[in-house]
């Protein structure tokens, strides 16, 4: 007898999309499949750990997501889950979790077998068995590989972002300011502690600061996200050939990007944390030994799942 049917997975994925969709930012998977554990009742089955370790439950939605992911209905970008719109319509066109789950497999086989070299003898983690059951042995399939780099980039997101977010603010300051100097900008003031005047980093495209325009930077190491009045008051401080900057960990509000897309005569960049660490990426090579130790970095190689 089928210990976990498609339909049951289908359940467990349209409850985890009602979950991402309520967030309209996505979530980090571990509070999603942890919130998804609060909203059903797992069978002992389900709630058993496999003998290589991991919780049942959350391997089986693991598994079932790389099928969402293939299908265009979801994606996972550092840890962090969130519908599309092809997801979003999705639940509503299949509104019965067997035929959901189904077309999300189908989905999955088709984007599989367009892959060069592809291989059908391991299909899909036998899912297209004739019993309507999802095979245990999951460590037998490529997908295992998705969902062990899915969880590894979690893990070290949630490290390094961590570590950013617990930063002193006046290193994470230093710490923007290096990047500029990596990219080629020329940093000619970073603000010492104390009152800045809306401004905590000065920099130009030249040594001598002879060509415009001129950088202005705002650095927020802060938990909230910035504010539509928090985004003009820095616009305030931009002369007419300035170009502003504001770094905040905590990210910014829809209105607040808004502003900024939509700014006429003022231009300003918007730096989450996220874009943050993926120009602190591009630019490694290219930071000094001591800014390095500000956020170092090593590289793992393990398998990677096919994109």
């Amino acid at each position: 007898m089928a210990e976990i049917t498609r339909k049951r997975t289908g359940e467990f994925l349209r409850e985890l999309f009602a979950i991402l969709l309520a967030s309209p930012t996505g979530l980090p998977a571990r509070e999603a499949l942890h919130q998804l554990a609060a909203r059903v009742t797992l069978s002992p089955y389900e709630a058993d750990n496999y003998e290589s370790g991991g919780r049942r439950f959350e391997k089986i939605v693991r598994f079932a997501t790389v099928d969402c992911v293939k299908a265009g209905w979801l994606i996972k970008e550092k840890g962090t889950w969130s519908v599309t719109d092809e997801g979003r319509q999705a639940l509503v066109t299949f509104p019965e979790p067997d035929t959901f789950y189904r077309r999300a497999v189908k989905l999955y086989a088709e984007w599989k077998a367009s892959q060069p070299n592809a291989d059908t003898s391991d299909t899909l983690a036998g899912v297209f068995k004739p019993a309507d059951e999802v095979s245990d042995d999951l460590d037998t399939s490529a997908k295992a590989v998705s969902v062990t780099f899915d969880e590894a980039e979690e893990q070290a997101w949630s490290e390094i972002s961590t570590y950013l977010r617990a930063m002193n603010p006046f290193e994470f300051q230093d710490l923007v300011a290096d990047l500029l100097r990596a990219m080629s900008y020329h940093v000619s003031w970073v603000s010492p502690p104390g009152k800045d005047g809306g401004v905590d980093i000065l920099a130009w495209p030249d040594p001598l600061g002879t060509r415009p325009p001129r950088i202005k930077v705002q650095v927020k190491r802060q938990q909230q996200a910035v504010s539509v009045d928090g985004l003009r008051s820095f616009m305030a401080v931009l002369g007419d050939d300035d170009v502003g900057l504001f770094v905040c960990t905590g990210g910014f509000t829809k209105d607040a990007e808004y502003e900024a897309r939509t700014q006429e005569k003022r231009r300003v960049t918007l730096i989450n944390l996220d874009k943050l660490f993926d120009l602190w990426v591009e630019h490694y090579e290219r930071l000094t030994d001591h800014a390095r130790r500000r956020l170092p970095l090593r590289p793992i190689r393990f398998l990677s799942p096919l994109t």
